[in-house]
């Protein structure tokens, strides 16, 4: 493994993993900020592809632009929808599990769409996932904390039970549910479309991380009364003092801030990461950062995880691990070490 794949490796951890930290600490205070959240990002990563990749529009895209637009369509409303999930009681831990669903996605997208064909073990690991996600799909129903849900109106409710007096927050629940499930199938089929068109056009990850974004941004027009009421509550929070520099900042955008460069650094490593690992290690990777920011959001946010959550968890990451054919790879490591071993 060269450098610049191991460096990605490491930023894809620590990238990803305080991403997930500084969301979770800003969805405690405003979880009907989704849109902004998103909003920002796209906005933080089109100025600086602008600076660095576009050089202030003096080069010239290496793909068509007219190709980028499904792309940028169908990545902008997968981006929307995965965070707009967070008003309809969705909690955190729930959200990263179900979204550890993409292999299932991909199972579902490569089948009917592509016409493959896939061994006995593909679909053992796919319903391993399938029944882990499930599993901790209807235990977070039982068990997920009713958050104060803006847009929604819903009940707030700091003891982490659900509420009983709220006769909708099943339904809102359940709106959730299926908005996370239409945007992983919908995150499959971008998958497809940007393999055909990698193939067609070659590989350009700083291009299109920057084209993606770029063109999405219209597309928040839509959701502009939604953003400027969320920063006005961003503007109202409690301030926080800067530590060094002296000088006071809403405590919310301070949190917007560090989740807006980590995401950088998060999608960017992983942007990186596809050009210079094998799809196997990509996987491995994306799959052990889910895991450790899957701990951190229980263990340090102290989110409600039964035995129940634990199980369909191992289910989800081993299932993963089998679609990546991990152990036969290592099986097959081993077992040519030993013959080099014999020989010698």
């Amino acid at each position: 493994m060269n450098s610049k794949a191991a460096l990605a490796i490491f930023t894809v951890l620590l990238g990803c993993g305080l991403n997930n930290i500084f969301l979770e600490y800003i969805i405690k205070l405003d979880p009907g900020c989704g849109h902004l959240i998103t909003f920002l990002q796209f906005l933080f990563i089109a100025v600086h592809g602008f600076i660095f990749t576009h050089k202030f529009g003096t080069v010239k895209p290496k793909i068509a632009l007219k190709e980028y637009l499904i792309l940028v369509t169908m990545f902008f409303v997968t981006s929307v929808v995965n965070n707009w999930a967070f008003n309809f009681n969705i909690p955190v831990p729930l959200h990263m599990i179900f979204r550890a669903g993409s292999l299932i996605a991909n199972l579902i997208m490569g089948k009917f769409i592509l016409k493959k064909k896939y061994p006995f073990g593909k679909y053992l690991s796919v319903g391993m996932i399938t029944i882990g996600i499930i599993v901790c799909t209807y235990y977070s129903s039982q068990n997920s904390s009713a958050k104060k849900c803006i847009d929604c109106d819903m009940t707030v409710n700091t003891n982490n039970t659900q509420a009983p007096e709220d006769p909708n927050y099943f339904f809102w629940w359940a709106i959730g549910i299926a908005l996370l499930t239409f945007a992983l199938l919908l995150s499959a089929r971008m998958g497809i479309y940007q393999e055909s068109l990698y193939t067609r056009r070659g590989k350009h990850p700083s291009e299109a991380l920057y084209y993606t974004h770029l063109y999405s941004l219209p597309g928040f027009l839509l959701y502009s009364s939604s953003i400027m009421e969320h920063i006005a509550v961003a503007n109202g929070s409690e301030p926080f003092e800067i530590p060094i520099l002296k000088f006071a900042l809403p405590l919310i955008w301070v949190y917007l801030v560090l989740n807006v460069v980590t995401q950088y650094l998060c999608i960017s490593s992983v942007y990186v990461l596809t050009t210079e690992c094998s799809s196997l290690t990509v996987t491995l990777v994306i799959t052990l950062r889910k895991f450790l920011s899957l701990i951190f959001s229980i263990v340090y946010f102290q989110n409600p995880f039964t035995f129940a959550h634990w199980l369909g968890t191992a289910l989800v990451f081993v299932g993963t691990l089998l679609f990546a054919e991990v152990p036969t790879r290592v099986l097959s490591g081993l077992s040519k070490t030993e013959k080099s071993k014999k020989k010698d």
